[in-house]
């Protein structure tokens, strides 16, 4: 691995767009020595007018003169996941730490050869899970470590979500729904995170069982997902994500059940915990959020980069989840 000697960490973004406004991008101005130093568009207006009201010095609206840039010593790259592998070569080429955003890719071959790429030049990469350092998440895991809810069961994840008006007009108009920009539909898109969690919680997914189908027909992908699995621990779960659901059924919502109790708690819509014991007792946790939500994963990343921490997000665990979320979309694929 390169060995990263600078003292502060000056990025520079690739595709510099709606993710960057608050969740990511404006963290990097705050974390300790760190700096956002230069931003990319292909719509060179749209870098200027992002690098005007951020107060960021360089704009471009070419990633290979982003890259080039003396000043910048490492990449975030923003885009949707059709251009990650691609970006990401051309960033380990100049030898420049990668961080990018989840999912990791289109497929986990895609997700295979960026970490090769990655590996082969010396430089870390980081993926944009960022619930494996936001706090009620780390809650969940310091609670389920404590062992107060007995040895864990199994774990069920469900989600029900209205479809958007602008998924009935096809994926020309929603880059989510098309596959060859996205690699899926939304459960590509907000399942990641969820599995990617459970990956952090309980460790590998080991095997799948799983169907998928499009059952509203607005588009090409899946917009059902119906799986069973299981951790290499031997935690059984299962998980239904429907994401053409009525208003009335639209749920969030996670459910650890161990041998004394349960914890429960939303992936998106909410930030509370619930604890529930045999003992009776029963007890919300409730969290207030950082203003831009990446803000501790970038932390996490910048002092690995320094030398003083490890970031819990890299390409090997990112892998896994793209693993996962193909074995249970492969029905699909074949139908």
């Amino acid at each position: 691995m390169i060995k990263f000697t600078d003292k502060e960490v000056r990025w520079g973004v690739l595709g510099v767009g709606a993710v960057c406004e608050r969740k990511s991008a404006p963290a990097m101005q705050k974390v300790p020595n760190s700096r956002l130093v230069a931003v990319m568009r292909r719509d060179g207006e749209k870098a200027r007018d992002y690098a005007r009201r951020h107060q960021v010095d360089k704009w471009y609206d070419d990633a290979d003169k982003l890259i080039a840039d003396p000043e910048v010593n490492a990449i975030y790259i923003a885009t949707p996941p059709n251009a990650h592998l691609e970006l990401a070569r051309m960033a380990a080429a100049a030898g420049k730490p990668v961080y990018v955003e989840k999912p990791m890719a289109r497929t986990y071959a895609e997700c295979q050869e960026m970490i090769r790429i990655c590996e082969a030049a010396g430089v870390p990469l980081f993926v944009a899970y960022y619930r494996r350092t936001l706090p009620n998440f780390l809650k969940i895991k310091s609670l389920l470590e404590s062992g107060v809810i007995g040895e864990l069961r199994y774990v069920q994840v469900l989600m029900n979500q209205p479809a958007h008006p602008d998924v009935k007009s096809g994926p020309n108009d929603n880059w989510r729904i098309n596959p060859e920009i996205s690699g899926g539909g939304y459960f590509y898109d907000l399942g990641s995170h969820q599995l990617d969690f459970l990956d952090y919680l309980l460790g590998p997914v080991k095997s799948v069982r799983a169907l998928a189908r499009n059952q509203a027909g607005w588009y090409g992908v899946e917009d059902i997902v119906s799986a069973s699995f299981e951790f290499e621990s031997g935690v059984m779960g299962s998980g239904v994500w429907c994401f053409a659901s009525s208003e009335a059924s639209k749920t969030d919502m996670t459910t650890l059940v161990g041998s004394k109790g349960q914890i429960s708690y939303p992936s998106f819509w909410d930030t509370y915990v619930d604890l529930k014991m045999d003992t009776g007792v029963s007890e919300r946790y409730t969290f207030e959020m950082p203003e831009n939500i990446q803000y501790f994963l970038i932390n996490s990343i910048v002092q690995e980069l320094l030398g003083q921490g490890t970031c819990p997000s890299t390409g090997h665990s990112a892998a896994r989840t793209n693993w996962v979320m193909e074995e249970m979309t492969a029905s699909m694929r074949k139908s």
